[in-house]
Parts: structure tokens; sequence; C-alpha cells
């Protein structure tokens, strides 16, 4: 072989050395994971050394984008599917030497967390970003936040000039049609006829007020919280008419979010409502126990002490017009009202088991009469929060 062929040979193979090498010590981001619903998504990412990340938003669709210099992303295709809000993933090289992964999700949404860490139990890193629904005012006055530094500003709406938004959620829908009157009367219908007439009722008294469903559509649970979120909303009535073993108990109740049921018959009532998702087929995907956790870590003591508020002003204008049940505040680990932000309660009108209840449902004088009281309470209650908001000012 010549000199000139060996010297060849050499620094191909030195070529090949160095690029091995670079391999080698390039950072690699593999098993990208997510878990969450409609309200909430967590990213997790590993990567065999601690990388460099910059993420930010953009809107137009509402996506997350992050950018990491200097890694490789080995990522399995089948780990970047849709999951929950996220309804979209792509990824690639960006400007030669960074990566890129774009998270498309369904609508206007918070960071509540971004962080890389090192991994407690084996080598290297993990990023961790915690996605939350939010109203377009909170994507906004992220905007501008992140515009401080590399965009320009996006004015968000001041809470004192809001106006107060209620979101009306009636209760089941679709192929769920939830409880049955012994006359045939099913509580989809009743629920949706109910909150359209609250709704005009409240429109009317110059609220601003949106329903979760406007026609006899199924939606998750998770997917009523992530609406109320989206819409903004200061209040979430989930209205309800449920059946009970014992025939003979009548009257309405107010029911607000607790870890441990106030009664057995609360915890029976949210264990049925909280089925409704795997009723219709569909996998619940909160039982994951990485995503209760973080739910349950959301109810704050605020939003609750709000919520325990209004279902007390509820209760009073209710009392002398509308029968209530003994003891009509009570609570349960009701799904539909673990919005973190957003004092919420689900208002069962009566019971459907009940053949006076039945006939009251469908009676206009008297849904007049919960509609009133209703709004009654809605008005004294947005008063407060008008007040407040002004006063945070």
């Amino acid at each position: 072989m010549s000199f000139s062929a060996v010297f060849a040979l050499l620094a191909v193979l030195i070529t090949f050395l160095y690029a091995s090498q670079a391999v080698a010590d390039e950072n690699q981001a593999r098993e990208l994971r997510l878990v969450g619903d409609k309200s909430r998504v967590r990213i997790v990412l590993d990567f065999q050394s601690e990388p460099q990340a910059r993420w930010q938003l953009l809107r137009g669709p509402h996506r997350l984008v992050v950018d990491m210099p200097q890694v490789r992303l080995a990522i399995d295709p089948d780990d970047a599917k849709a999951r929950g809000m996220v309804e979209g993933i792509r990824y690639g090289t960006f400007d030669g030497s960074t990566s890129r992964l774009v998270f498309a999700v369904d609508g206007p949404f918070t960071i509540e967390r971004f962080e890389i860490a090192k991994n407690e139990n084996s080598e290297g890193y993990r990023l961790m970003a915690d996605l939350v629904a939010a109203s377009e005012a909170q994507f906004a006055e992220a905007l501008a936040a992140q515009a401080q530094t590399t965009a320009s500003i996006v004015p968000a709406q001041s809470s004192a000039d809001a106006k107060f938004h209620v979101v009306i959620d009636p209760g089941h829908g679709g192929v769920d049609g939830g409880a049955e009157g012994a006359s045939g009367t099913v509580e989809k219908n009743i629920t949706l006829s109910f909150a359209k007439e609250l709704r005009e009722r409240l429109a009317g008294a110059g609220v601003d007020v949106s329903l979760t469903r406007d026609g006899d559509e199924f939606l998750r649970l998770d997917e009523r919280v992530a609406i109320a979120r989206r819409a903004g909303a200061d209040l979430l009535i989930s209205i309800h008419a449920d059946t009970i073993r014992l025939p003979g108990i009548t009257g309405a109740t107010v029911y607000t979010m607790s870890d441990k049921a106030s009664d057995p018959e609360a915890a029976a009532l949210a264990i049925r409502e909280n089925l409704s998702d795997e009723l219709s087929g569909i996998k619940v995907e909160e039982k994951n126990q990485e995503v209760a956790d973080i739910l349950v870590d959301l109810i704050r003591r605020e939003t609750h002490g709000l919520s325990i508020h209004f279902a007390r002003t509820l209760i009073s204008e209710m009392t002398g017009n509308v029968g209530l049940i003994n003891n009509p505040h009570r609570s349960a680990g009701f799904r539909v009202l673990k919005a973190p932000d957003v004092p919420s309660v689900l208002v069962e009108l009566g019971y459907l088991s009940n053949k006076e209840n039945e006939a009251q449902l469908k009676d206009p004088i008297w849904r007049g009469k919960a509609i009133d009281a209703i709004a009654a309470a809605v008005s004294e209650f947005s008063s407060l929060r008008t007040v407040a908001a002004r006063t945070s000012n």
C-alpha cells in the first residue's frame, strides 16, 4: 500500500473517531412523557446530561415552544402523541445546532412550572413543565411578561374592569343521560333546560354568562373544568337532579369541594357523578396518581373559601322559596368542582326519585323560584367579588 493511500486511510479513521466522540459527547433528549387531561398536562423529558433550555409562548394557535442548544432529540415517535389539552407535538432541528419541541395546545394556557432537575435515583437530568388551562386574559398576561425580554407587549385586561362571568354546567349529556325519574324524566334534559332559563335570567341582569354545553352532547368532567377556566369564570354552577334509594327524601342541596365527604350520601353522590366518564366508555386519566395528587394540591384555600361563601349565600336565598334537604350545604370530592381558581358549587335541584321533586322540576313556577334564588345569590356574590378586585388593584 502506498504512503498516500495509508495517509488517506488514517485521515478517514481519525475523522470517524472524532465524529463518534462528538456523538458520544452530544446530550440526548429521550423518553418524552405526557400525563394529564383537558385542564392540565405535565410534560417530562429525560436527558443524559444537564441541558440548557429556553421556552416561549406563541398564539394563533396557542403553543409552547422549547429550544435546546446542543441537544439531539432521540424521541420515540410513539411518545410524541397528543394527550389531554396538548393536541399535537412537532420536533426537529432549528438553526443547525438547536433542537426545538413545539406543543400545540387546544386553547389558552399558562406555564405553572418549568424546571430542569437532576434525577435523584439515576444518572441524568429531566425537564418538567406543567401546562394549565387558563383564560385568554391570563394567556395575554403571560405573553406580556414574556414580551419584556423577547417580544412586543400584549396588553392584558384588568380584572377590575372585566365583567363578572358565570359558567353554568348542565350535568350529564349525550350518551350519559344521568338519573331517570319514575315518570321517565331524564336528568340531562332537566339540567339543560334549567341552565338555559338561568342563563337568560342572569344575562337579563347584566351578568356575563355561558354554558359548558348548549345541546345534548357529552363532555368529560375535566373538559367542563377547562371550559370554565378558559372563559375566565368568576363562578361555576353545576346543575344536577339525582336519584336516591329512599324515595321519601326531597329537597335541594348545594355541594362544595372536599377531599373528605361530609356524609355517606354526599360520598355516594360524588362517586356516581365522577363515574360518568367511565360509564360513557372513556378512560378517566385522572386515575393516574400523579395527576390526582397535582389536582388535590391545586385546591386553593381562597377559592375553596369563596365556594363555601357562595354556597351559604345561595342556601340563604333558597330558604323559604325552594324546599331544601336537611343540612343543605354538603361536600364531597366532585371532579367537576376541582378548578383551582374558579369558585365552584354543584346544585342538586332535587331528587327525580321523589315524585314531588320530579313534578317540581318540570313546573315553570317552581323553576322560576329556584332561578330567582340563584340569580339573587349571584348578584350578591358578584358585588363582593367586584369590590375585592377593585381593592386589590
